[in-house]
């Protein structure tokens, strides 16, 4: 019966993360195109967000860490919190491009294809990282924990990975902000 009860939560939870999933990316590309008159640009957001970014990376190998050790609770509250900095992160980054230019590499050689390659990865992960994390989260809430680990294993490097790479490409464009 609760099993039974369990599968109907999930095929909720899995319409609702694949309207979000498919809505969130759509939603971004519209307002990347917005741009608020009169307003003056948002500069300095960036680094904040590549912050939020960094402290996401940090707290996620944290929660592995916790979960490792036992500490269900604390592991549940950390990656509660790495939700809620990515949710403020694609805020602040939309808002800072509804009101700035968007700003060009202006490296050049062997760097610039680096500068691509992390770019392009990050932004195809940021959109894939979506219904693997809601996914993964959803299956720790209804508790069933087997099914939640063997998707966490995917879903931490990937997270992790467009963390990190969130902070590298700040790091190499940031020379090239116009404040």
């Amino acid at each position: 019966m609760n099993e039974v009860i369990n599968k109907n939560k999930e095929k909720k939870f899995n319409k609702i993360i694949t309207i979000v999933s498919i809505l969130v990316p759509l939603v971004v590309v519209v307002l990347f195109g917005v741009k608020i008159p009169d307003v003056e640009p948002l500069g300095f957001l960036p680094p904040i967000y590549a912050s939020i970014n960094g402290l996401t990376a940090v707290l996620l190998i944290y929660a592995v860490w916790a979960i490792k050790q036992g500490k269900r609770i604390l592991h549940q509250n950390i990656m509660s919190t790495c939700i809620i900095l990515s949710l403020l992160f694609l805020l602040m980054y939309i808002a800072y491009h509804m009101t700035a230019d968007s700003t060009s590499y202006g490296g050049d050689g062997i760097l610039k294809y680096v500068y691509f390659f992390i770019l392009i990865s990050h932004i195809f992960l940021s959109i894939v990282i979506i219904p693997l994390v809601l996914k993964t989260y959803a299956r720790a809430y209804l508790k069933d924990f087997e099914r939640h680990r063997k998707l966490a294993k995917i879903t931490f490097p990937v997270w992790l990975y467009v963390a990190v790479s969130g902070v590298i490409v700040y790091l190499m464009i940031s020379p090239y902000y116009e404040y």
